[in-house]
């Protein structure tokens, strides 16, 4: 397993739903939302009206009446109505249905509300799709990380068990809030829910190690997956190698290439991406154009960003044949250099007093959909003002306007 002191210094920290408290900012209160949803509209008055008719109602008809509702918060009349019905016979897609109004509706406290009396009646058997839903709502619209959490401790009460898929959205939850300290209490707690770790569970970790920038424990991760029986995959090594280079480690996330390669882990477009974005960051333009070349050699296709990338060095060392040249390989795929490397191709051109290649820039610049802005114009324009000595060079402004 691995080491606590990977993550964080041994310091006194607070509980664990409250450090989560503090960091994700609290939903607008289900009373407010309630409040201002109170009014019931005629339509769903109309709908509303069939649970107090004795006819029986099937499972499916009750469905259609909370899929029919205009008023999200209209939810919890349903709910109440129908479980003083003789027919309440509620299953999983009614709770599903029930929870996921009242998400939109803002309704998080009547959802924990309507958690116990599931828990209480249990009427139906919930599989864990429920319970994915249930945690993304608390997550992903209600920002209550803790009670997703929570919810993924608790399934077992629910006589349900995790999957791995649940327990890693979870953990990317915790991951993406950056709170790595409770990431970590999860993952050690995958024995006791049953789950058993995958490779896209270490690759969670290590992007939040990443992202944080403790590429050390990242690495460290890296070594747990030989003992899970488990294989890193490209995303392991592209997130490493992105993290490395963003450090200014170049030389080592190529020698992270060199290891997938040895351990028959294919490299894709994506982590020869990364790579030439490093190179070019490092000025290292020639090399970029080698990695270019050497990617689809290895049967790996360029996209936009490839290209787009080797562009910016090439512009960046003032190289603005090559640039050309590549710009017009670019075009000939149907790719589409993007404006700012029109704008960065003329601001060169002008700088260095190469206006012969303007009017091509801006012919092609034109004929990609993109239109020339005011500022680049002046910019020609002085240029071109700035060589032919004879003209007035303060009065350009002014012909500009005319």
């Amino acid at each position: 397993m691995i080491s606590r002191v990977l993550w964080y210094p041994k310091i006194p920290r607070p509980s664990f739903t409250n450090s989560i408290a503090t960091v994700i900012p609290p939903p607008p209160s289900s009373s407010s939302s309630s409040s201002s949803s109170s009014s019931v509209s005629d339509r769903d008055c109309a709908i509303l009206r069939r649970l107090y008719h004795k006819d029986w109602l099937t499972p499916k008809e009750v469905l259609n009446i909370v899929g029919a509702l205009t008023n999200p918060s209209s939810a919890i009349t349903v709910l109440e109505l129908y479980s003083k019905r003789k027919d309440y016979k509620p299953n999983e897609a009614f709770y599903v249905s029930i929870i996921l109004k009242l998400g939109h509706a803002k309704m998080f406290d009547a959802i924990d509300n309507l958690m116990r009396r599931i828990k209480l009646e249990r009427n139906c058997r919930l599989s864990d799709d429920f319970f994915h839903n249930v945690i993304r709502v608390y997550g992903n619209m209600a920002g209550r990380i803790n009670r997703a959490v929570e919810t993924l401790f608790d399934m077992p009460n629910y006589h349900c068990w995790p999957s791995v898929k649940t327990f890693n959205f979870v953990l990317n939850l915790l991951v993406s809030a950056k709170l790595l300290d409770e990431a970590h209490e999860v993952y050690t707690s995958a024995p006791k829910l049953g789950v058993e770790i995958d490779a896209c569970c270490l690759n969670i970790l290590i992007k939040g190690l990443c992202d944080c920038g403790k590429l050390e424990a990242a690495f460290h991760v890296l070594d747990e997956f030989p003992k899970i029986k488990c294989e890193p995959n490209v995303r392991t090594f592209s997130t490493l190698m992105h993290a490395l280079c963003e450090k200014g480690k170049v030389d080592d996330a190529f020698v992270l290439l060199d290891r997938m390669e040895r351990d028959r882990i294919w490299p894709d477009t994506i982590s020869f991406n990364i790579l030439i974005s490093g190179l070019r960051k490092q000025g290292r333009v020639e090399e970029g154009k080698e990695l270019l070349e050497k990617m689809q050699l290895k049967g790996c296709n360029p996209n936009a960003s490839s290209y787009q990338e080797v562009l910016y060095g090439l512009l960046d060392a003032e190289r603005f044949d090559e640039a050309k040249h590549l710009m017009n390989g670019m075009v000939l795929k149907g790719i589409s250099p993007s404006f700012v490397s029109y704008k960065k191709m003329i601001e060169g051109l002008c700088k260095n007093n190469i206006e012969g290649d303007v009017d091509w820039a801006l012919r092609q610049m034109v004929q990609q959909g993109f239109a020339p802005k005011m500022g680049m114009w002046k910019q020609i324009v002085r240029s071109m003002v700035s060589k032919e000595r004879s003209l007035n060079i303060i009065s350009f402004d002014c012909i500009l306007e005319d």
